[in-house]
Order: C-alpha cells, then structure tokens, then sequence
C-alpha cells in the first residue's frame, strides 16, 4: 500500500497511554572562546536555556504533536524539576499523572552546548519508591479503560518495576502494547504486542550477526521466545526492520542530514503507537515511523515531529 496523507486523517481520533520514567532536559547554549586556565577544557559563556520534556515523557509530546490523545503516568520528585515537568506538558496538550514521590529527585539531564556541539552531559536521578510504584500501578488499571494502546517507555530508571502485571493486563483487555526496552532483562517484556530495541540494544541481547539472514534468525528467535507479535529493529543508517511470523519488511533510513539522534527511538515509538491506534497495519506504520525518524534527527536536541511536518514528508 502507498503511503498517502490520508492515512493521517485518523490520527486524532486515538487515544494513548504512555508509561514510564519521565525526565526534565535542560539544555545551556552558549559561545566557547577560550580554554579554561584552571583545566583543558573549554570555557562556555551561557547565552540562553531551555527546558524540554524527555524520556517517556518526549514520547508523550510527540503522541500531541501527531494530533493524538495523550494520557502519561509516571513518577517524579516533589521538587522544582517535576512541577516544571507537569508545567511543559500540560502546556503541549498531555494529560499528565506524575506521582510524587517525596524521596526522590526528579531525573534532570543537563546538557552544554557549545557552537552547536554537545560538550557535557550531567544527570540527576533516583530510583522512585516501592509504595509509589505500587500507587501507579493501581492508577494504571483504571486509565487502561479509556484508552486504544499503550507504550511503555523504560529508561532504566525503576519507574517500570512493575512491567510484567502492565503487560498481561493489556493482554487480558485487548490493548496492543508497545515496548522500548532497556537493558538485557528482555524476559520482562513477554507477551507484549511489538518491542522497538535498537541495534546496540539488540546486539547486547542477542550477540553480534555477520549478514541479514542471521539477524532475521535471531530476530525470529527472540520474537518467538518473548510471545511478541513483532519485533522492530531500529538500525541507524540502515533504516529499520520489522519482524513477523514468517515475513520481514525492512525499510532504509529517510534522514536527510543526522543533526542529533537524541530522542529519535521516542519518535519511533510514538509514531507507532498513534499510526497503529488509527487502525494502520503494522508495516505501513513502520513506514510512517522511518518517515518521522528521518525527520527528528535533523532537529537538535529531545525534539518531536508534528502531523502537518509528517504528512509534507510523503
């Protein structure tokens, strides 16, 4: 099937839950004209900053960018970061339930730039509490009704330590669930609808591959051992490949010009999530999703894509 703007139509009309681990980044601009006297390192004269929602909550702004209904669930800090957090997405159009957990600091990534370039990158972050975790999953149980699908967007944070009752009760109320998975527990993630790993990510838990039979191979494997209905691999330049039970679609990257990759899986994920929502097949929303990275990485910084930008793309 041809990709046409038509497809998008529908678009606004879906209605998804993103979860996982939120984060606030922040970003510091400035000039670099000299060398520190007091360390090799240069000296950044900031001139301006900004503040972006990120991790799963980026996805959550790039589900609003696309016209989509958006309701997020997380966990922050009590703190000036998480209220500043809400602040942004309430003003980008996201429902937004943050617990608070008082014992915590709201996950902050700080980065210089300097003459367009990251210099430095500095975090702030906490493992959230059991009793919170808890709390949110409770919440969960009661947003999971009014919604088409779900994303869970793990960041490796412990804002997903409950993953596993998430996906069987999407299971149990026939909401497709969608997976961006971290670290090599994959074993969490049984049963999801499709899980979007990229290729560092995948290579760290299926072993290196030397041609495209032997990765369709592992694919396949992983795939049938997970219980998923599909597997994406996101590949850098080399576009990205969905495997399904006895079919392979690969799609080769539409970058332009690769500004920053930061953020670019949360784009993936959420064009998925919205494209699928709308009742779009699985290869054709891979389409629409390669279409949206290739887009995304030419901006700088946690950026999102919106429908109009998408649907002058095809």
């Amino acid at each position: 099937m041809a990709l046409n703007a038509a497809l998008l139509d529908n678009f606004s009309a879906a209605r998804i839950l993103v979860v996982g681990d939120v984060m606030l980044d922040r970003y510091w601009f400035g000039e670099v004209s000299r060398i520190s006297p007091e360390a090799p390192v240069p000296v950044v004269l900031v001139g301006k900053t900004e503040e972006r929602p990120g991790g799963a909550a980026n996805v959550a702004r790039g589900v609003t960018a696309l016209g989509a209904h958006c309701d997020l669930l997380s966990v922050s800090g009590d703190d000036e970061p998480g209220r500043r957090l809400e602040q942004l997405l309430r003003a980008e159009g996201v429902q937004a339930v943050l617990h608070r957990d008082p014992s915590i600091d709201t996950t902050v990534k700080l980065r210089v730039i300097g003459r367009q370039q990251q210099l430095l990158r500095i975090d702030f972050e906490t493992q959230p509490s059991h009793e919170v975790l808890l709390a949110k999953l409770s919440g969960f149980t009661g947003m999971l009704e009014q919604v088409d699908l779900v994303i869970l967007s793990d960041y490796g944070k412990g804002g997903l330590r409950h993953i596993e009752p998430m996906i069987e009760q999407c299971r149990q109320a026939g909401k497709p669930v969608l997976v961006d998975p971290k670290g090599e527990e994959y074993r969490r993630y049984r049963g999801a609808t499709l899980l979007t790993p990229n290729k560092s990510e995948f290579r760290q838990v299926a072993g290196s591959w030397k041609s495209d039979m032997e990765l369709a191979a592992k694919a396949e494997k992983l795939r049938a051992e997970l219980n998923l209905e599909a597997l994406l691999v996101t590949r850098s330049e080399e576009g990205m490949t969905l495997y399904q039970p006895g079919r392979v679609t690969h799609e080769p990257t539409h970058a332009q010009e690769v500004y920053d990759v930061s953020g670019a899986g949360d784009t993936v994920i959420a064009t998925l999530g919205v494209a699928l929502a709308s009742g779009i097949s699985m290869p054709d929303a891979v389409r629409l999703a390669n279409r949206a990275a290739g887009i995304v990485v030419g901006k700088l910084g946690t950026a999102v894509i919106s429908r109009d930008e998408l649907r002058q793309s095809l």
